[in-house]
């Protein structure tokens, strides 16, 4: 990448899942949360910050991450992105000069 809001598609090295939250019958009455794969596609993986907070008397680090894929109109806030074994929380998704050619998805890196 290029810096600023220059992005080429050689920039996107990395496959990443999309996965959405499902909620599924538990059989019991009630239901629980499941994680479903949307779609994988080639995306850019920016570390941003990362810091440290006291969580439960532990400390707990926290890095920040822009993801960059190709426009799509069903990515959300609330979905979480894949890379191997690390995820990523979608916390806001930013069509980019809003010429729907790139998504810019700030994300919170979440512990396993």
């Amino acid at each position: 990448m290029r810096g600023g809001s220059e992005l080429s598609i050689g920039d996107l090295r990395q496959r990443v899942g999309i996965q959405r939250a499902v909620r599924v019958a538990d059989g019991g009455g009630g239901a629980e949360e499941t994680w479903e794969m949307l779609a994988e596609v080639w995306a850019a993986v920016l570390p941003l910050t990362g810091f440290e907070r006291v969580e439960a008397d532990a400390v707990s680090g926290h890095v920040t991450h822009e993801i960059w894929l190709r426009y799509r109109d069903d990515v959300t806030p609330d979905m979480r992105f894949r890379l191997g074994k690390r995820l990523f929380d979608v916390r806001a998704v930013i069509d980019i000069e809003e010429r729907r050619r790139f998504l810019k998805c700030l994300c919170e890196e979440r512990d396993l």
